[in-house]
């Protein structure tokens, strides 16, 4: 929308608050000029002179004094007083609630274009998100908002003031229509001196809108990478970045402000050129019968000096309108739906999964991309399964499972939940009957009990500590000083990764989802952890249809299904022994991460990458160094969950163990390899003795 159709969309909300303030201005107006108007002739008839406006005025002021010659004697004078003082306390009243309605107004537009703004953000997808910059959005709600409902009050408060101008143009005309247009002339000028600065004030809060966004952006950025800065101890650049951005953001405001400052002295400076030119203007009109009609010439200069200030008003309002200009068509443009994602709900209530989600033909691209991120996906997904997504880095793993709870819609095929297209069904509906646990795991700066019971309504204690305990967090909630009552700081900080990720799962336990989508949530935890949470999330996928993204696939072994992508494409779909007997894209994925099939557990990468180390002249050390820290890890880790008793059953002891074994072998097999071949590492330099003997990448 333009700007001057959002100004006069949020102003019309409030049209009682707009008539009000606009009557009460006219009114203020009215009282001012019967009080200017009045002044004069009564200063006259107590010096005793003859005003002469009964004869020679204007038929308005005659009939205005005939109204007080019906007062015998001082009678009138006093009439007169009383008129003057009754008309100024009115036009004082009336200015004073002109005030309250119209600071009232602002207020309202500003809560109201906050609240519509907040509301579409919760409303816009998260493509919206991606594309624009925290800081702006924060910017906007907070400044720009303001600045855009002072442009509405500023509208009004010119509406007002310009009334107030015309009923003195009109008393004016009615004294002598010879000097007001002469007045006019000289007004016009005034004004064309004034547009200059006008334009000046707008390209100022044009500045002054970007060095703010800058300001907001560059705070937000320091605050939430604050352990970055801490840790790498730049926070004597990020001070004077920061510094940067404020004095540029004060000498923007500094130039807005003396901008507007100057137009103050240059109004009351050409006003008063104003006034001498109408005395000698007035002069010559009245050369012939100045005595007779001094009066009139008398009232008609202080009626213009009374007009001046509030030409002056108009001209300081119209600057600083178009200083707050920029910042409307910010909101103007934040404002807007039909340049913004949003999500269209449909109209069919969720009700849970009978038969499973169906991918039918699905490909999908991010907004402003070309190449499709998912290409021509078929894929079934069974009720009340565990379906896991394997696959590299960037396979289309996150993408897929973001489709599910519609972040994104399909830009080909259509996704099915028994059989209904999931854009048919009432969004609100579909993602309440869900449950995400992702890596990155959010949490608010509020205590343990919000979080796990967030999103929810009337949720017993009992319920929620039942819920913590199936995330195996109870044992740790217990330990912290003020139990579910402790606040954990923003985004969780106080907590552990493993910490924060069972209070996910608490949360999700708790919402009993019909559908759960687990992202990666536990590949940033260490082994100990990796187990506790492994263990929660066991729970949490019992007799759910699971949706499962892992990297780890040990993590995944038990899935009823597994799927692998590549590319945006499936290329598998089996169980974790069905995809290893085909030998294909799982079981090379496999091969990586457990080192099968190696003959005489020598390893063809490592061999590879010692020959490409010696062709760059690389230390040999560093390889070796790597592939025994890497055995080692595995081998502990596995130990350390025996030794502790961390695992259930006697089938998953043994596991383990065979998985320590393996990692032994691998790692004698290492040393072995380097012996074998005479490998001798001289730590002032490559020298390897036989390098020639080394086994090429393949063998």
């Amino acid at each position: 929308m333009s700007t001057n159709k959002l100004l006069l969309k949020f102003a019309l909300r409030y049209p009682f608050l707009i008539i009000a303030t606009v009557v009460l201005g006219f009114s203020g107006a009215l009282f001012n000029g019967i009080s200017t108007a009045l002044i004069v002739p009564l200063l006259l008839g107590f010096l005793g002179q003859d005003t002469g406006l009964l004869t020679k005025g204007p038929a308005a002021l005659q009939a205005v004094m005939r109204f007080f010659e019906r007062f015998p004697g001082d009678t009138k004078f006093f009439a007169m007083i009383g008129a003057v003082i009754l008309a100024i306390v009115l036009k004082n009243t009336a200015m004073y609630f002109t005030a309250i309605v119209s600071n009232y107004l602002s207020r309202s537009l500003v809560n109201g274009m906050r609240l519509e703004g907040v509301k579409l953000l919760l409303r816009f997808d998260l493509d919206y998100f991606s594309k624009q910059k925290i800081g702006n959005i924060i910017n906007t709600v907070n400044n720009e908002v303001g600045r855009t409902a002072n442009a509405v009050k500023l509208g009004i408060s010119m509406f007002t003031t310009l009334t107030t101008v015309s009923v003195f143009i009109g008393i004016l005309i009615m004294l002598s229509w010879k000097l007001t247009l002469a007045a006019a002339v000289l007004l016009v000028l005034m004004f064309a001196l004034n547009q200059w600065f006008i334009r000046r004030a707008k390209q100022y809060g044009r500045i002054l809108s970007l060095k703010s966004q800058e300001y907001s952006n560059k705070l937000l950025e320091i605050l939430t990478g604050i352990r970055l800065i801490k840790t790498v101890s730049n926070e004597q650049f990020e001070y004077q970045k920061l510094e940067q951005c404020i004095r540029e953001r004060e000498q923007a405001e500094f130039a807005s402000q003396s901008n507007y400052a100057v137009i103050a002295p240059i109004n009351e400076i050409s006003g008063i050129f104003t006034i001498l030119g109408i005395v000698v203007i007035g002069r010559y009109i009245f050369i012939d019968q100045l005595q007779s009609l001094s009066t009139i010439l008398l009232i008609y200069l202080v009626t213009l000096f009374r007009l001046l200030p509030f030409v002056g008003r108009l001209n300081e309002e119209r600057s600083k309108f178009a200083n707050v200009s920029p910042s409307a068509e910010i909101t103007a443009h934040f404002l807007r739906e039909d340049d913004k994602p949003i999500m269209q709900w449909g109209d069919r209530a969720y009700t849970p999964l009978q038969e499973g989600i169906h991918f039918e033909g699905v490909s999908f691209h991010y907004p402003g991309y070309a190449e499709n991120t998912l290409k021509t996906v078929d894929l079934w997904i069974p009720q009340g399964k565990t379906t896991a997504l394997v696959g590299s880095s960037g396979a289309g793993k996150s993408t897929l499972v973001d489709l599910v709870p519609r972040f994104y819609d399909p830009v080909q095929g259509r996704i099915t939940l028994d059989g209904v297209d999931l854009r048919d069904l009432e969004l609100r509906s579909v993602r309440q009957a869900m449950g995400v646990v992702s890596q990155d795991t959010f949490l608010f700066n509020n205590s343990i009990r919000y979080n796990i019971a967030y999103g929810l309504e009337e949720v017993s204690d009992a319920e929620i500590e039942t819920a913590a305990r199936r995330a195996n967090a109870y044992d740790f909630i217990q330990n912290l000083p003020q139990g579910f009552e402790t606040e954990i700081g923003d985004r969780g900080v106080m907590l552990s990764g493993g910490q924060r990720q069972r209070l996910a799962i608490a949360r999700a336990l708790l919402r009993d989802p019909d559908i759960l989508i687990l992202d990666e949530a536990t590949s940033a935890l260490d082994t100990v952890s990796e187990r506790l949470v492994q263990d929660a999330i066991d729970e949490l996928c019992r007799d759910r249809t699971t949706l499962v993204i892992a990297h780890r696939l040990s993590t995944i072994r038990q899935a009823h299904q597994i799927v692998v992508l590549d590319q945006g494409a499936v290329m598998e779909v089996g169980t974790h022994a069905e995809l290893l007997q085909r030998d294909g894209h799982y079981a090379k994925l496999h091969d990586l991460q457990f080192g099968k099939k190696q003959k005489k557990f020598a390893l063809p990468t490592n061999a590879a990458l010692i020959r490409a180390s010696i062709r760059a002249s690389l230390e040999l050390r560093t390889c070796l160094s790597y592939e025994v820290r890497a055995r080692l890890n595995a081998m502990l880790g596995s130990l350390q969950l025996v030794t502790d008793d961390l695992v259930d059953t006697p089938e998953e002891r043994q596991e383990l163990i065979q998985e320590s074994y393996e990692s032994a072998l691998g790692l004698l097999n290492t040393l072995s390899f380097f012996e074998d071949h005479g490998a001798r590492l001289d730590w002032n330099g490559i020298n390897v003795a036989k390098a020639s003997e080394l086994p090429n990448s393949s063998g």
